[in-house]
């Protein structure tokens, strides 16, 4: 039950801070993000690289690609990951990623990659 408790509260201060929002079933809801968690091994990366592309399009890290720059595995699972976590519906549990996902209120966008 903490668990619930703490996120509530994580929501609700990221909510009062400002940031974007999104309506869900009419309610207003803060928009979130899946990045990578930057200490995670490239192993690790790439295998999650591995799994969110067997599950969505990852043309955008492909070279030539909107978000193929930075060409590191960081950046790259990062965009992957949150395709996949949108895609999958949002959920923490669509961010999980074996513990190396991170739910971000902040925009993660840079240059022409554009997270969605």
């Amino acid at each position: 039950m903490a668990y619930c408790n703490i996120s509530f509260v994580i929501v609700l201060v990221s909510f009062l801070s400002g940031g974007t929002t999104r309506l869900i079933n009419g309610e207003s809801v803060q928009k979130t993000w899946c990045v990578a968690k930057p200490n995670v091994s490239e192993t690790t990366l790439m295998n999650n690289i591995e799994f969110g592309c067997s599950k969505v399009n990852c043309s955008p890290i492909d070279q030539g690609g909107s978000c193929y720059e930075p060409d590191n595995y960081v950046a790259q699972a990062s965009v992957v990951m949150n395709l996949y976590y949108q895609a999958a519906g949002g959920g923490s549990w669509d961010c999980d990623f074996g513990g190396t996902g991170l739910i971000t209120t902040t925009d993660p966008s840079y240059g022409t990659c554009h997270y969605v």
